[in-house]
């Protein structure tokens, strides 16, 4: 599981942060990649990476602001161009308006996609996907208009099949194996018992990662961050700026902070900076950041980090 940071900057792109949009990259654990926002110029960026937009199956949209979804329609063309009718569907989540927004582009633009593109109007806070590996839930931020912070949570992995051990007692390998692993209890032809649990080693717990939209800061955010092993928060706003980025809707990076330490989160990264934070003032943010939680990280366009198991 890894995070790419495909736009870091806050409004409109500058020389050195492209606007809004995020990768989530889960090749290894479901061969899929997931959007977070699609700034403007978002398809640019990724030419830039190893990520290809066939993987990219699901997209989630904070909010409805220029700078969060201006390249959707354009991402969405070119993924036409990378696998023809083979192409996968992709589903669109966000809030009301976001279908008629990316209809409307295509209709006006006479696009025709290869794929089907199902759409996820949020209508309440909660649970918005959930199968075998993952599940997606939703909280309203504070912001200017309708906006959502997303956390997705990956399912515990089973534990090992304890191998050793069976061959320590001289269980026999084979199908048996198999059913051991399921936790059944089975009878050996010699007549022993064997509990398939007492030979299965602990689970491992899975990752938690919560990305938000812009937001001033209320409850909502300390509880899609709580015990996350990732947030990604908004940083628009130094530590003196509280009033402005109040007047915003918006946060400071010591206000981000504050949340990655009340929710107990192990690695804090501040993203969506505003253009007057360049060079060395970036990391006055980074540093004052630090401290009130020190694993904190100020990123740039391109930075990826890796999402650790818990130890």
């Amino acid at each position: 599981m890894e995070i790419e940071f495909l736009g870091t900057g806050a409004g409109s792109p500058s020389k050195t942060r492209n606007v809004t949009a995020i990768a989530l990259k889960l090749l290894a654990e479901c061969n899929s990649i997931w959007l977070f926002d699609v700034g403007e110029g978002t398809q640019h960026q990724i030419l830039k990476t190893n990520i290809r937009p066939r993987k990219v199956n699901k997209i989630f949209i904070t909010h409805l602001h220029g700078d969060h979804i201006f390249g959707l329609p354009g991402f969405l063309s070119s993924r036409s161009f990378q696998g023809g009718e083979q192409m996968g569907p992709l589903t669109i989540y966000g809030p009301k308006g976001i279908e008629n927004y990316v209809r409307t582009s295509l209709q006006v633009s006479q696009t025709k996609l290869t794929y089907k593109v199902n759409f996820v109007e949020i209508k309440e806070e909660g649970t918005l996907f959930e199968d075998d590996h993952f599940k997606v839930t939703c909280q309203k931020l504070d912001h200017r208009i309708t906006c959502f912070g997303y956390r997705v949570e990956e399912k515990d992995y089973p534990g090992e099949l304890l191998v050793d051990k069976l061959r320590e007692q001289q269980i026999p390998s084979g199908p048996l194996y198999g059913r051991l692993k399921a936790g059944e209890v089975v009878t050996l032809e010699d007549g022993r018992v064997i509990d398939g649990k007492d030979f299965i080693g602990e689970a491992k717990k899975g990752r938690t990662v919560t990305i938000l939209g812009d937001t001033r800061q209320i409850a909502s955010v300390a509880e899609l961050a709580q015990d996350a092993d990732v947030l990604v928060h908004e940083s628009t706003f130094g530590k003196d700026e509280a009033r402005l980025a109040h007047n915003y809707y918006h946060s400071t990076c010591v206000q981000a902070a504050e949340v990655a330490k009340e929710a107990r989160v192990q690695k804090l990264l501040l993203t969506h900076i505003s253009a007057r934070y360049v060079g060395y003032l970036a990391q006055h943010l980074e540093n004052d950041a630090q401290k009130v939680f020190e694993n904190t990280k100020v990123v740039k366009d391109f930075y990826v980090e890796d999402v650790e198991f818990r130890k």
